[in-house]
């Protein structure tokens, strides 16, 4: 048999009412189709649920049995139906994001922000970790998809590039340098660079930009604020992209734009090629299609006048 809510919602009213006009009313019907109606949910039990005079209606026995049944199962479907259409209309939903460092810092904060304003009912959680564990974890189907920086075709994953950016040099304000509208790779790749970890984006993009030649690290940290401290100390430089430039706003520190032989850096959405994104990370992800690119260019310093 078909049982329909319409089904359970007229025998419910039926139930309650003990009137054929009033229930119809009720069910914002006319008589002769709540009667079909009626009629076609006894037809498919193959059983009398009422029992009928010109008087009243009265509930048969098995209309008794199958009432106990619906007062149970019509609410617990009114709400799975409200679940849904909460959903679908984007008033609930989860947003599960893994995303690079410097964009968690730079600029998701304010799209979360712009989100959440216009989808109050949907949480949104994010996990900042390195691009390659980005990738691992939409590979694993821990998050619905992943910020991360230039990535290698996959035939499991779907990159889309979203927004680039570009590299400078970060330097105190009393350095040589800082005072120069634009940077070429001669004039940077001999100063002794506060370099990041092997695994780090950054790393592995200013690493294949000048190969087969190498920086000249002075020291190594694992994160851009450690970064930004050893340079305002006085113990080296380093080279960061647009989106880096967040966390060197210490006083006393310039980032100069930088030409490197590969200058820009793709950042990209990856997601699984298998999956259906839900409505609330499709939401999400139409927000970053829009936000991100200009988000991007909104951090990059003014050029120094001349």
């Amino acid at each position: 048999m078909n049982l329909s809510l319409r089904h359970m919602r007229a025998f419910s009213a039926l139930a309650e009412l003990r009137n054929f006009t009033r229930a119809a009313e009720h069910c914002c019907l006319t008589q002769s189709a709540f009667s079909a109606l009626i009629a076609n949910l006894e037809s498919d039990l193959g059983v009398r649920l009422f029992s009928r005079n010109t008087r009243n209606v009265e509930l048969t026995a098995e209309g008794e049995v199958f009432h106990q049944i619906i007062a149970h199962l019509l609410p617990e479907t009114e709400r799975a139906l409200t679940e849904m259409r909460d959903h679908v209309e984007r008033r609930k939903g989860k947003v599960v994001m893994a995303a690079l460092p410097s964009i968690c810092a730079a600029i998701l904060p304010d799209l979360i922000a712009e989100f959440s304003e216009r989808y109050p009912g949907i949480s949104v959680q994010v996990q900042d970790v390195a691009s390659t564990v980005c990738l691992d974890m939409v590979r694993n189907r821990q998050v619905d998809f992943a910020l991360c920086a230039a990535v290698s075709p996959s035939v499991d994953l779907d990159i889309e590039v979203l927004a680039r950016d570009t590299f400078y040099l970060i330097c105190r304000d009393d350095h040589p340098l800082a005072s120069r509208r634009q940077l070429d790779l001669s004039d940077v790749v001999e100063l002794p660079l506060i370099g990041f970890e092997s695994n780090s984006s950054i790393r592995q993009h200013l690493d294949a930009a000048i190969y087969p030649r190498q920086w000249r690290r002075a020291h190594q940290v694992n994160s851009l604020s450690t970064a930004a401290g050893f340079i305002a100390a006085g113990l080296g430089v380093t080279v960061a992209p647009t989106l880096a430039l967040y966390q060197f706003r210490l006083a006393g520190l310039r980032a100069v734009p930088l030409n490197l032989p590969i200058n820009e850096r793709d950042i990209c959405l990856a997601r699984r090629r298998d999956s259906t994104d839900s409505l609330a990370a499709e939401a999400f992800m139409d927000l970053l299609r829009a936000g991100l690119k200009p988000a991007v260019h909104a951090l990059a310093p003014v050029p120094a006048e001349a």
